[in-house]
């Protein structure tokens, strides 16, 4: 199945996910997203040189996303937070980064004040 991307119509609106695009897996004869999955703001498609994606996942990796959501259930968010930017730092991923920054967020936490955080 093609990736596709997408990324936020007004620059100006939108969470960190489409302000930054974001990639998609879509059937070839499925409808183009026209609201962002994550927040609901309009999103356009944009063009990738990216043809398909083979995902695999490690046991390690989906033990470790079980946690997060547990913790993100239980209102835990200052802990799931830390276990995904930990995560995050280790394989590299920046969408778990994003998922990392939001839990702060939900946490209280100023990110400006994170300051390891400011680059993303």
């Amino acid at each position: 199945m093609p990736i596709y991307e997408y990324e936020s119509s007004d620059p100006k609106n939108g969470c960190q996910r489409c302000l930054n695009r974001f990639e998609i897996i879509q059937g070839i004869d499925d409808k183009p997203l026209s609201d962002c999955p994550y927040c609901g703001q309009k999103v356009k498609k944009i063009i990738s040189w990216c043809g398909s994606a083979i995902i695999e996942t490690s046991d390690v990796h989906l033990q470790v996303e079980k946690k997060i959501t547990e913790y993100e259930k239980q209102g835990m968010f200052s802990h799931a937070a830390e276990l995904a930017d930990k995560r995050s730092e280790k394989v590299k991923d920046n969408d778990m980064k994003i998922r990392a920054l939001e839990n702060y967020k939900k946490a209280g936490y100023d990110l400006n004040s994170l300051e390891k955080h400011s680059k993303t």
